[in-house]
């Protein structure tokens, strides 16, 4: 049904990488959320009204939190859509992390509100009144819940939209509510027990719980997360394998919101190479990630000397070492300035963060080694840290 419905409403569907459509899906699913939280919310508000139930009370302005959400999804997808300027060139889309990072905040916080109201109830109970008028409407909310569940994880997925999926997890924890209301309010009907505050407070606490995981989740892309492995090493062997290309090294990824990824990274080319011919190849794989991949990259070319058998045997003798020290550690941008009485072997070293030697004395350790294939070898080392997961 939510394709059916994406199709009639969300013009030109399939072109989802396009901000323009993109916002399109993000005012389609805004809408449903408002309209049907809002019949949610007003059926279970009357419904705990007349049954004197805390908990389906607060089961239904859980409901209508959930409407503001939906406005702040439409919203967020709105700005997003908003293209560069001179205060933002790098455009809007991060935006869309800012509306999924408010939408997880307001279900704390109303997740902390239902606990201090189910908490008083527990304190002071109220007799309820449960009736199959009652059963039913939370029956219905429940059905129409789960639906939302799948309509939000359908969007979200095809989008890959952040936003969404929290929205969605938002859907789930509220399935869940209202299943544990609908438990608590037929033990309450058949045994006489009276379990509505402690229902209440356990919803509340599953809504804070979710609403915590969800903050971690939408804030780690405006912190600057790593991208995924995938992501890397799809990157690492499509320029790898081009021809022309003898090392890649130096990644670096920005996220500026869905569809905007700029990167850069290092590759190593032939310094022999007519230095035009180089970068026609660095210019083609350029391009080929900005139109097939939608990746805006920038290539910074290192020429490397491969026709010298000195420089090449110390390069492999060099490689030994740092591999001797740790399988974690690479090595890029080798080259030796020859003298007359010493030599300076020039090099990079690339460390995962939280290494077990610090920079310096893994320098250290490095130019001692090196000291001992030939007394006369001097190490210039830079250290560098990865920025993504090793590919």
């Amino acid at each position: 049904m939510t394709k059916l419905l994406i199709r009639i409403f969300v013009p030109d569907y399939k072109n989802k990488n396009d901000p323009r459509v993109r916002r399109k899906y993000g005012q389609f699913s805004g809408i449903v959320g408002i309209v049907t939280n809002l019949i949610m919310f007003a059926i279970k508000f009357f419904a705990g009204i007349f049954a004197h139930s805390i908990s389906i009370i607060v089961d239904a302005v859980n409901n209508l939190s959930d409407s503001a959400s939906s406005v702040v999804t439409l919203i967020g997808f709105r700005l997003a859509s908003k293209p560069a300027d001179s205060e933002h060139p790098f455009g809007h889309a991060r935006v869309e992390y800012i509306s999924g990072l408010i939408v997880s905040l307001m279900l704390f916080v109303v997740g902390f509100q239902f606990a201090q109201s189910s908490v008083q109830k527990i304190v002071h109970p109220e007799n309820t009144s449960f009736t199959v008028v009652t059963a039913c409407v939370l029956a219905v909310s429940l059905l129409l819940k789960l639906w939302q569940v799948s309509f939000y994880r359908t969007v979200g997925k095809i989008l890959k939209s952040d936003a969404l999926v929290a929205t969605a997890a938002d859907s789930r924890s509220d399935v869940i509510s209202t299943f544990v209301v609908l438990i608590g309010a037929l033990i309450t009907h058949f045994t006489g027990y009276n379990l509505d505050g402690w229902m209440g407070l356990a919803v509340a606490v599953f809504i804070m719980v979710t609403g915590l995981q969800l903050i971690r989740k939408t804030s780690d892309p405006l912190l600057g997360e790593a991208p995924s492995k995938e992501f890397v090493d799809d990157i690492y062997n499509t320029i790898g394998g081009k021809d022309g290309i003898i090392g890649v090294h130096d990644l670096e990824v920005h996220d500026y919101g869905p569809g905007r990824c700029f990167a850069s990274v290092h590759c190593e080319v032939p310094a022999e190479r007519d230095i035009i011919v180089s970068h026609d190849i660095i210019d083609n794989i350029e391009r080929e990630f900005l139109f097939k991949k939608g990746i805006h990259l920038v290539i910074h070319m290192d020429p490397i000397i491969t026709d010298d058998p000195r420089t090449n045997m110390l390069n492999t003798e060099v490689h030994g070492i740092i591999l001797g020290i740790s399988p974690e550690i690479t090595m890029h941008d080798f080259r030796v300035v020859w003298g007359p009485t010493h030599a300076n072997l020039v090099f990079d070293v690339c460390v995962p963060f939280g290494f077990k030697i610090s920079d310096e004395e893994l320098k250290k350790n490095v130019g001692d080694k090196i000291r001992k294939i030939n007394p006369h070898y001097y190490s210039v080392i830079t250290v560098d840290h990865e920025y993504v997961p090793k590919a």
